[in-house]
């Protein structure tokens, strides 16, 4: 007898299915980023999250809620790539204690070029594999699932559900 919190052997396969293509996605754009850029893929998202903040910097409590890390591994991470010189700490000057994390010239030149094959490889693996209304669908979903757990924003929310302007 099943109850209302099992489910089905087709939904545990289709969970199963994009569960394993998720990681077997990400496993394969580390590879293709080590490869050749010889960075990592949470190397490459830090760096993407300074690349796109106003000023380009970020502290790290907000380069934590950005990539959905804990503080503690931002600070590691952004330690082991402040020893490669891919990104810098500098004091903030509005508030004594606080610390902002920066990409350096050389961090800038490796993204852009990471980021030449790393675009190439997310259109080839994951873009060009769906029909312009299946990219619609798993949007919608994303931002679902993202909005049922807490963490979409509301312009996310509001462009799903048609509240944006």
């Amino acid at each position: 007898m099943s109850t209302m919190s099992e489910v089905s052997p087709d939904d545990w396969d289709l969970w199963r299915d994009y569960f394993r293509g998720g990681r077997e996605l990400v496993a394969a754009l580390d590879r293709r980023l080590q490869d050749d850029a010889g960075i990592s893929h949470p190397e490459y998202l830090l760096m993407m999250s300074l690349w796109y903040a106003p000023d380009q910097h970020l502290r790290t409590g907000e380069l934590a809620e950005e990539l959905s890390w804990e503080k503690s591994r931002v600070s590691h991470q952004v330690s082991r790539m402040e020893s490669r010189g891919l990104v810098e700490r500098r004091e903030c000057s509005t508030d004594a204690r606080g610390v902002w994390v920066e990409l350096t010239a050389d961090g800038k030149r490796l993204l852009l070029r990471a980021t030449r094959d790393h675009t190439d490889a997310i259109r080839e693996w994951f873009i060009d594999t769906m029909t312009d209304e299946e990219k619609r669908v798993l949007g919608t979903i994303a931002r679902r699932v993202r909005r049922t757990i807490g963490t979409a924003c509301d312009e996310a929310a509001a462009v799903d559900t048609g509240d944006a302007a």
